[in-house]
């Protein structure tokens, strides 16, 4: 079954509950994995460890890491399976000049994806559908921040393919996947799509935070069985809905995007986020497309699958933990240091403070 109908199955709010690890407060959710790194840290004598996982970047891709770095590091293989970019240094109306000829020395066209340089869980990530909604993103940007443009990526599938490999090695592999279902609605031609969005739990949450808003008009009646997509980006704080696919990994989809990661400068551990037509491909290491990669600090979304028990996801979460530890452990004894706790603290924070600046994402 291709990904695209799967996600329209997804858009019913039967088909996506919210899960118990989804309905707990973040600080109740954070305590037992703060308990662990702890122990892990007592463990290995380092509290910032896992950072000297990735050497090429800043922080390993705990924090602090731009966008940009990661396809920096890129060679000519790991590039050509990456949604064309571009970005330029924001100034305001001042800038839209250098973004416009950007956008056209990249051969990049609308609709384009922007989103911070310095970003997390989608937030400032927008879909620009022409020079007019750039201009306004750009307003609305912070002045002396990074700004990415990338080509937009129409395929409905998009999957975080967890990677690993340990120094040394001559193979990684993928070691989980995430499965991303966009907000959607189903229309039944007599309700609004702001009143098929307020009758459901999962979507009530896009635009409650003042950081996103929908990416269609709300006002509008579909019809019996339309469905709509209600958001841009997946991410769970906007109403998408995070699956373990772990059991999705093939050898030649563990070994396609290995032949991605060596042809990265010292990557050893992250997530690669892609977009792909069909699940058969994806699992045949064919057809996806790259759009971001995190580093040390990525996620194991996967542990928010609402099928999962609460003790399978924090088991998720605490094998990666142990992981980022070992890893770690293995790159300071070929010489590579992690960062200090104050670099770590003044990065998270710088980050924060840039979050509540971006444009709301759409």
């Amino acid at each position: 079954m291709s990904v695209a109908a799967a996600a329209r199955a997804d858009a019913s709010p039967a088909r996506a509950p919210v899960g118990t690890l989804e309905r707990l407060p973040k600080w109740l959710n954070l305590v037992p994995m703060v308990v662990q790194w702890l122990w892990l840290s007592l463990r290995h004598g380092s509290l910032t460890l896992p950072s000297a996982a990735n050497p090429a970047l800043t922080c390993g891709g705990m924090v602090g890491d731009g966008k940009l770095e990661y396809f920096d590091i890129m060679g000519a293989r790991a590039k050509a399976v990456t949604a064309p970019y571009t970005f330029v240094d924001n100034e305001g109306v001042a800038s839209i000049g250098a973004a416009l000829a950007a956008i056209h020395d990249a051969k990049l066209v609308f609709p384009l994806i922007a989103k911070p340089n310095l970003g997390w869980c989608g937030f400032g990530v927008r879909l620009l559908r022409d020079s007019e909604d750039l201009r306004r993103y750009l307003i609305h940007s912070p002045s002396g921040e990074r700004i990415v443009l990338q080509q937009f990526v129409p395929d409905e599938g998009e999957a975080g393919l967890y990677y690993v490999r340990p120094p040394g090695a001559e193979r990684g592999r993928i070691v989980g996947i995430l499965l991303r279902s966009f907000p959607r609605v189903v229309g039944d031609g007599r309700r609004s799509i702001a009143e098929l969005m307020a009758a459901d739990e999962r979507l009530r949450r896009l635009g409650r935070d003042g950081l996103s808003e929908p990416c269609c008009d709300t006002a509008r009646v579909p019809n019996a069985g339309e469905v709509v997509r209600v958001a841009t980006i997946g991410s769970t704080r906007v109403g998408g809905l995070y699956q373990d696919g772990s059991g999705l990994v093939t050898d030649a989809l563990s070994a396609a995007i290995d032949d991605i990661a060596r042809d990265m400068t010292d990557f050893h551990i992250g997530r690669f986020d892609v977009r792909f037509s069909s699940l058969p491909s994806l699992r045949n290491g064919e057809e996806f497309t790259i759009i971001e990669v995190n580093g040390a600090g990525a996620e194991a979304v996967q542990a928010w699958d609402p099928a999962l028990t609460l003790r399978e996801a924090y088991a998720i979460v605490f094998a990666k933990q142990r992981l980022l530890f070992e890893l770690g452990s293995a790159m300071r004894r070929n010489g590579h240091k992690p960062a200090r706790l104050i670099e770590l603290g003044r990065h998270f924070f710088r980050q924060q403070r840039l979050i509540r600046a971006y444009p709301p994402s759409n």
